[in-house]
């Protein structure tokens, strides 16, 4: 208790911080003129009360001047109304600038990446991948109703220098720092967030894929919730993101081989793809949980009402089962391939 009164004294008496020395003098202010105000004017006019007195002060710190109260005598005019137009004004525009330093300081340190988040629920994504990708994913997940834009962003990298305007109109949020380290993971409040997207830093080096496997080492040891979907060069680092415990993969340069060659051999097939695969336009795929088991004929039955039109199944032990034979029977625990215009929650 002792030490506790004596940090008391030492950091809040004997060396306060600014903001505490500006209020005391504030109050200082305000007293003097209240109490001066009535000490010369309440014997010329009784009706004056404490109120009328800080009123009075007020108007006068801040330079309206209403003129519906000010004093006539010569004490209240020099003693009182002088010294707080000169010391109170003084002091209110160095309270408003140290307010305006202030606002400008949290805003500079949001956009340099300095700032800890207090989230829940939100989209992490590390490594900034160039402004083009980063958006074209953002306006992707804003065009789904399970994200959509009301769900919180916040970027994570050790490079940049300041978070892009375009993000910030995005009301994307930066933390600058080592993806990899706990302190920095605490300040993207991973521990709360709902999803996290490991980007590759750099497409044309393969050793990217090695921070993304310790990014991922660092999630899963904190948070194995977290739904994480990591971006990797090289399909033989996939089966390091695995062990890591990531819960999606997706390996670029095995996906650039199988457009080139389907564009090869089904010229326009990309297009195709990229309608499928966009939510900006046309139809795209879903995976839709399947509630109630029942045969394939059925399921699809039950697409077609709602406007989309089932292609197969992926199931745990089955795996991906395209172009079903009408009988097959599909579990509960099995997702629905479906194409269609909108999410379906279930089918």
């Amino acid at each position: 208790m002792f030490q506790v009164i004596q940090y008391f004294m030492k950091s809040m008496v004997r060396n306060p911080p600014e903001y505490l020395r500006v209020l005391v003098l504030m109050l200082a202010v305000l007293l003097y003129g209240t109490t001066g105000f009535l000490y010369f004017e309440l014997p010329a006019n009784p009706d004056l009360s404490w109120a009328d007195g800080l009123w009075y002060t007020i108007v006068t710190i801040a330079t309206v001047g209403y003129g519906d109260f000010f004093p006539k005598s010569f004490g209240g005019r020099f003693l009182v109304g002088w010294p707080i137009m000169v010391f109170g004004i003084g002091l209110l525009g160095y309270a408003l600038s140290m307010v305006a330093a202030a606002l400008v300081t949290s805003k500079t340190k949001e956009i340099k990446g300095m700032s800890t988040f207090r989230l829940t629920d939100h989209l992490v994504i590390f490594n900034f991948a160039g402004l083009a990708k980063v958006e074209r994913i953002l306006l992707e997940l804003a065009l789904d109703k399970t994200v959509g834009t009301s769900m919180p962003v916040i970027l994570v990298d050790e490079q940049l220098d300041e978070l892009p305007i375009e993000l910030q109109k995005r009301g994307v949020q930066y933390v600058r720092g080592n993806p990899t380290r706990d302190e920095t993971l605490q300040r993207a409040a991973i521990d709360q967030a709902l999803h996290a997207v490991i980007l590759t830093r750099d497409p044309t080096d393969p050793a990217s894929d090695n921070l993304n496997v310790a990014i991922a080492l660092a999630i899963e040891g904190r948070c194995k919730q977290v739904n994480t979907v990591v971006e990797c060069i090289d399909p033989a680092s996939e089966e390091l993101l695995r062990k890591a415990g990531c819960d999606r993969i997706v390996c670029t340069s095995r996906f650039d081989a199988h457009f080139l060659s389907q564009e090869l051999l089904n010229p326009g097939i990309q297009e195709v793809l990229a309608d499928l695969l966009t939510l900006s336009q046309g139809q795209q795929i879903y995976l839709v949980p399947v509630s109630v088991g029942a045969r394939f004929e059925e399921l699809s039955s039950r697409c077609r009402s709602l406007g989309h039109i089932a292609l197969g199944s992926i199931c745990e032990n089955r795996g991906v089962q395209l172009n079903l034979p009408p009988d097959t029977q599909v579990s509960p625990n099995c997702r629905l391939v479906t194409i269609g215009p909108s999410r379906l929650d279930n089918i």
